[in-house]
């Protein structure tokens, strides 16, 4: 059936496209919860992120949500760690890294809540910015944490506006998830097309311009509270499921 995973695409699209993270956990949460083995759910749910990251970058230009200057300097090296991180998954086992990914996650979710709830957040120019795109793509492609997550609280801890950090990441995701999922899509071929990931096709691409306009129209300090409320909820699950 084919609405439940339509229903699951808009939601987890809706959320990353909001509020810059967690597509993969949320989606991939939901499948396997559902039934679907995990292969193929992440099968399923790389596939469809590659378009549905298209019209989200497209929506969010659109809405004008995006810092060209900010995501030139982000795009290539996250490119070259994806590819980077394509390859040690091939060869060395990353998942040993993801327990320390995760806590330092759960750390910065907390504070950027933190900072969102007391209205502490002053804008500045974030400084780090192409070593937190090759870092964020390296661990996105290893699994040790998701390219969201990892950079776009990077970026609001360093005093980057909200909702130019979440579009312009979210645009930047796109060109990433290309890179990393080529060699996934050329080995499987259309057999990666099952019924889970036409539906979160289909639900993402629909949702992709609400996630935009939401990231336009609200407060700063309420997105980065929401930012930080997610990334601390998802990091502490994904830290639960990696221990456990």
């Amino acid at each position: 059936m084919l609405i439940p995973f339509i229903l699951i695409g808009f939601a987890a699209q809706l959320v990353d496209g909001a509020l810059g993270m967690a597509y993969g956990q949320i989606s991939s949460t939901l499948l396997v919860s559902m039934g679907v083995p995990p292969a193929m759910a992440s099968a399923g749910v790389h596939t469809a992120e590659t378009f549905t990251t298209a019209v989200s970058g497209i929506s969010h230009t659109a809405h004008r949500n995006v810092d060209w200057k900010l995501f030139t300097r982000l795009v290539v090296p996250g490119v070259i760690g994806g590819v980077l991180g394509a390859y040690v998954l091939t060869s060395v086992d990353a998942s040993v890294a993801k327990p320390f990914v995760l806590v330092y996650l759960t750390a910065l979710g907390l504070y950027l809540f933190y900072r969102g709830v007391m209205h502490r957040h002053t804008e500045r120019r974030p400084r780090v910015v192409a070593p937190l795109g090759l870092v964020g793509g390296f661990l996105d492609a290893a699994g040790g944490g998701g390219w969201g997550g990892i950079v776009t609280s990077n970026l609001l801890v360093q005093g980057s506006n909200p909702r130019k950090t979440i579009g312009t990441v979210n645009t930047a995701e796109f060109f990433l998830t290309v890179t990393i999922s080529a060699t996934f899509l050329a080995t499987l071929g259309w057999q990666a097309f099952t019924t889970a990931t036409v539906g979160l096709l289909i639900g993402g691409v629909c949702a992709a311009p609400f996630g935009a306009w939401i990231a336009k129209r609200v407060n700063p300090d309420t997105l980065l509270t929401f930012v930080g409320a997610l990334l601390t909820v998802v990091s502490i699950y994904g830290l639960y499921r990696a221990l456990a």
